[in-house]
């Protein structure tokens, strides 16, 4: 059985084909720039050779003909068939309140996916194209939605509740809704796989971080809290967005700098976080190069950074009354040893003690790097949400 995985963003597409049985991944690329000069399909054939096709690819119905052409064609191809997918699977990034799991894509769905865009107005409209798009080109293929905000349901009213009138939330659903919740969902029943230990049992707190970031306190395999709120911004400083800002402060930059909404929207999530503090990029690579240089705001921007997980961290040891596990995930969690030695640091008395050497050696891969001594299992476990989406996608089909 095989499914294919979209995840459509604003001007890109990514995909992953899987053969089911043998949860192989068999084919994946993905489209960039769409609608804009210069766009391309980039994929990776199975011997790992990459490959780019450039073309003109101006909205997404095209591009995913095009990645239905690539998966069928004789020279790159792994299909013969269209009828050879049982299912599409697609990453939705909000579900809102209605949603607290997968679901299979009917009418009814996408009504209430289309109500849920302005709680998402730069993600939920391309996740649609994509939907409509397969409806199109495959009418007879199942679709499933897999949520970034699902997982994040289970948190307690009290959790996900903002300190403004009570009214407002009624009104608008202004509340605290979490995101990346795939991807915290994936790792943190990986993590107790690779342990051995049930899930249903254990105290996690998984940080997914990279330019985006969150972290999530997880408790007998359900989500109790996270640091992301109603949009991706509050939370941990990110590559370019704020995370955690003083609602006045907002109020007065406004009005300093006579900026509008969108304004302030645009400075909080493009301009901000790393990116901001240093002045130099929001891409870790380029900042690392920075701080061998012995530029301060570079020092400055990584100091924050990880100041900033290590608070999260601390704080959900807290609501969780202990912690049994803690697992790094995402770009910068599992290849940035730095990152995760300055969280672990003076973490001892609440037993993280972590194996600086082996920390150093080892980039995106599943292991274990506290030291067999620590109370707490500290981790790095390489995210995959296209495998969740798939399995879930195997899952709704398996039910209807």
């Amino acid at each position: 059985m095989k499914i294919l995985v979209l995840n459509c963003g604003s001007s890109s597409i990514k995909y992953k084909l899987f053969e089911m049985e043998s949860k192989e991944l068999i084919a994946q690329g993905g489209v960039e720039k769409i609608g804009m000069k210069g766009s391309f399909l980039k994929f990776t054939l199975p011997g790992g050779q990459k490959v780019m096709l450039e073309g003109e690819i101006l909205e997404h119905r095209a591009g995913i003909e095009y990645i239905l052409g690539v998966l069928l064609s004789e020279k790159y191809g792994c299909i013969k068939s269209l009828e050879e997918i049982e299912a599409v699977g697609h990453r939705v990034v909000h579900g809102g309140e209605r949603f607290n799991s997968s679901v299979l894509i009917t009418g009814e769905v996408i009504d209430i996916l289309n109500e849920c865009i302005e709680l998402a107005p730069l993600h939920n409209p391309p996740n649609l194209k994509g939907i409509y798009a397969i409806r199109e080109l495959m009418n007879d293929t199942p679709q499933v939605a897999v949520f970034d905000t699902a997982f994040h349901q289970t948190m307690p009213e009290y959790a996900y509740m903002y300190g403004i009138p009570y009214s407002l939330y009624e009104k608008y659903g202004i509340r605290r809704y979490g995101f990346h919740g795939t991807s915290h969902r994936y790792v943190s029943a990986r993590a107790c796989e690779f342990l051995g230990v049930p899930y249903g049992e254990q105290r996690i707190i998984t940080a997914h971080i990279g330019n985006g970031g969150s972290v999530t306190a997880i408790k007998n395999g359900k989500s109790i809290d996270t640091s992301m709120g109603m949009t991706p911004v509050e939370g941990l400083i990110m590559g370019t967005r704020s995370g955690d800002v003083d609602p006045g402060v907002i109020s007065y930059i406004m009005e300093k700098e006579n900026m509008s909404a969108k304004g302030i929207s645009a400075l909080l999530n493009k301009f901000s976080g790393v990116l901001g503090i240093s002045g130099i990029s929001s891409d870790m690579r380029e900042l690392e190069a920075g701080i061998k240089n012995g530029n301060k705001r570079a020092i400055l921007a990584m100091d924050a950074y990880n100041y900033r997980i290590k608070k999260y961290v601390g704080s959900y040891a807290a609501i969780l009354g202990g912690v049994d596990i803690l697992v790094f995930t995402g770009g910068v969690g599992e290849n940035q040893a730095v990152t995760r030695k300055d969280v672990c640091r003076d973490m001892e008395f609440m037993g993280i003690e972590l194996d600086e050497e082996l920390n150093d050696s080892v980039r995106a891969k599943e292991v274990v790097i506290s030291r067999p001594s620590s109370k707490v299992k500290v981790m790095i476990i390489p995210t995959d949400e296209e495998l969740l989406i798939a399995n879930d996608t195997i899952g709704i089909l398996q039910k209807g």
